[in-house]
């Protein structure tokens, strides 16, 4: 990434800049505004999170805010109330009151002499989704937003359920939560007042894992934000941006296909949940310059032609073998004009006896599929995000526990741009029970890379919100749409479709083994046809403020081990995150951060399913040290999950405050 030092406005940065909402809770905001605004108003971006300005997300914030600011913006990274140095509680992920105070934010900052009252909104994954959701409010003042990473739909494509199967995710981003909201604020901001503070958050903190896991429905409280259930609401003109490698890419493609009633763009890269001007694998992208287009032409009326760029661009990654992680993935740059592309072709493979996948239809399958409970365990990260092994590795291990269809060695490269669709007739021997469906890639060594996957949970085959039991032994014809993806599959390369009853630890396992009969199938697969070998579509590269300066006290490491207890049979998947610790060499704060996560299952018993957290962090300035511990766990039983957490706080090494959620919540349908 190239450093710019030099920009067009010089900046004032203000650390601590107040914005008081109408109920008289103050929100901490960090504010970049041209030195000259007030003579030559600038429009406002805002980007309202609760990750912490000040130590969480402070490396991207200077990379971004100070380059817009330089280009004649005022970018306000706010605090929400009840994170890092704002007054007030947190009661939910995009609460009403969350957005409300987004809304008072930008009406506020369209008051200002310094703004020339037009505001945009931006952010990766809660900023992402908050901006859409403040979108379809409508604030007088919002022209514009850049939705990286985010979600048109909060039950299909979040973090908490996928297919209507509860994701193991649920509960480790609900321990990320519990763990990233105990920190206080910083007594260098807030003054003596820091402590009160910071117990009254650990006394009300709630604990999310929980609140999501008490609706396992597309019920009311998911619709509410989900902005797929009008995309008329949206009237800002929005790019929306997502990566391959990240869980949101679904998104993209819904918006720039739904929003009607403003501007709207697209982007993928080959990324995980990361920024794109400093995302991995590469290439990044000059994402900056790219966003400054968007907020010219939207903001200041300037003609940068954003409107007339392809409705989709899209990094058509190569075949690649499977590795848990790339630095780079291979492969080039495509654009569709138009979304839905009107190239873009179905052809359908049909599943056939003895493993066989073929053009057209084939036969009746008649396949027994009783997945052991581990089948899953190379199937990687839900959303990789901790530039750690989160990737999928080799599938065969997962493919041999699953019932698997290959193609024939293609003649000719396959150019996949879409969601595959995999269509199944087939019965259950019990009234819960689940499927997963892989695409791979299988390489002439026999490896087998996957393309793209898709889980789904039978008792919602005929509704989201009402789910209904499988009758055992009765036929079922369902169809599984599998995640969005661009891949280009090499000669000589075969298709693999697999399919299992169990995907562990993606998902929660259903109360009893199951046994799937596969009766017929098939593969419906969107085929952009081959466009060359150049890019239809080039960037810039990469630029960004200055970094961070910081001292690193200890170095960050990222662990990924699983394992089999001989004596007992147990699979273990062991996760340790080590955040490292540095200091700001600014401000003095030295922050440090480690996540563990455990997850066990006996392959034989899916109700010894358990998962396990454990999250440390630590503040300090000179004699000033703080430190919170949280710990969750889960398990069930056939009718109940189990859900359990704790927070230890400590001043130094006293301990000055514990509180324990103990929650019992019963199944519905999963």
């Amino acid at each position: 990434m190239k450093t710019v030092t030099t920009f067009p406005r010089k900046v004032i940065e203000h650390p601590d800049l107040g914005i008081v909402m109408p109920d008289g809770c103050r929100l901490s905001v960090r504010a970049w505004i041209p030195e000259d605004a007030a003579e030559n108003p600038v429009p406002a971006i805002l980007e309202h999170l609760p990750y912490r300005k000040r130590d969480g997300t402070i490396a991207r914030d200077n990379l971004t805010h100070p380059y817009f600011a330089g280009h004649g913006y005022a970018c306000l990274r706010v605090d929400m109330r009840g994170n890092g140095d704002s007054e007030g509680l947190m009661e939910d992920e995009y609460s009403e009151q969350e957005l409300q105070d987004a809304c008072d934010v930008i009406a506020w900052a369209a008051r200002q002499p310094w703004c020339n009252g037009n505001v945009g909104m931006m952010g990766i994954s809660w900023g992402g989704f908050n901006a859409l959701q403040v979108a379809a409010k409508q604030p007088d003042a919002l022209k514009a937003i850049v939705t990286i990473c985010s979600t048109d739909d909060r039950y299909a494509d979040d973090i908490h359920y996928k297919g209507g199967l509860l994701l193991n995710e649920n509960q480790g981003w609900g321990a990320t939560m519990l763990s990233y909201s105990s920190r206080p604020p910083d007594p260098a901001l807030v003054g003596d007042s820091w402590r009160d503070m910071w117990l009254d958050r650990l006394e009300n903190e709630p604990f999310l894992p929980a609140v999501w896991l008490s609706h396992q429905t597309r019920d009311a409280y998911w619709k509410r934000g989900s902005v797929c259930e009008d995309f008329s609401r949206i009237k800002a003109a929005t790019l929306t941006v997502g990566g391959w490698g990240d869980a949101y890419k679904n998104a993209v493609a819904r918006l720039v296909a739904g929003i009607s009633e403003a501007p709207a763009k697209g982007i993928v890269g080959p990324w995980i949940h990361k920024y794109p001007h400093f995302a991995v694998p590469k290439p990044a992208i000059g994402f900056l310059q790219e966003a400054l287009r968007w907020w010219d032409r939207w903001l200041k009326g300037v003609d940068t032609g954003v409107e007339n760029d392809p409705a989709m661009r899209l990094y058509l990654m190569d075949s690649a073998p499977p590795r848990d992680w790339y630095e780079e993935r291979p492969g080039r740059w495509i654009a569709e004009t138009d979304w839905p592309a009107p190239g873009i072709e179905s052809r359908t493979f049909g599943l056939g006896q003895n493993g066989t996948l073929a053009a057209g239809a084939q036969g009746p399958v008649d396949c027994e599929i009783r997945s052991p409970q581990d089948c899953g365990m190379a199937g990687g990260e839900y959303c990789a995000i901790w530039l750690g092994p989160e990737l999928p590795g080799d599938q065969r291990v997962d493919d041999d526990k699953s019932c698997g269809f290959d193609g024939a060695p293609l003649d000719e490269a396959l150019d996949i741009v879409g969601g595959p669709v995999v269509r199944l007739k087939l019965s259950a021997n019990r009234p819960t029970a689940m499927v997963a469906v892989r695409l791979c890639d299988v390489q002439p060594d026999g490896a087998s890379t996957r393309i793209t996957y898709g889980v789904f949970n039978l008792c919602h085959r005929n509704s989201r919100e009402f789910p209904d039991p499988v009758v055992p032994g009765e036929t079922m014809e369902i169809s599984v749409r599998l995640d969005d993806v661009a891949y280009s599959i090499k000669p000589g390369h075969r298709l693999r479709v697999a399919v299992s009853s169990t995907y562990w630890p993606m998902v929660w396992p259903s109360p009893e083994e199951v046994t799937l009969t596969l009766q017929e199938g098939s593969l419906d697969l969107p085929v952009r046809p081959s466009g060359g070998a150049g890019d239809e579509w080039t960037f810039e590269e990469p630029e960004g403020a200055e970094p961070w300066r910081t001292e690193t006290i200890r170095p960050a490491s990222n662990r990924r081990q699983a394992g089999r207890d001989p004596a007992t049979g147990l699979v273990t998947l062991e996760i340790e995150d080590d955040f490292g610790e540095v200091r700001d060499l600014e401000h003095g704060l030295a922050c440090g951060s480690i996540a563990r996560e455990k997850w066990s299952i006996d392959p034989a018993d899916p109700l010894s399913a358990r998962g396990e957290t454990h999250w440390t962090e630590t503040l300090s300035r000179g004699e000033w040290q703080v430190r919170t511990e949280t710990v969750t766990s889960m398990r069930s039983d056939a009718v109940t999950f189990f859900l359990t957490g704790r927070i230890d706080a400590f001043e130094g090494e006293k301990l000055v405050f514990t509180r324990e959620f103990v929650n019992e919540i019963s199944r519905d349908h999963i």
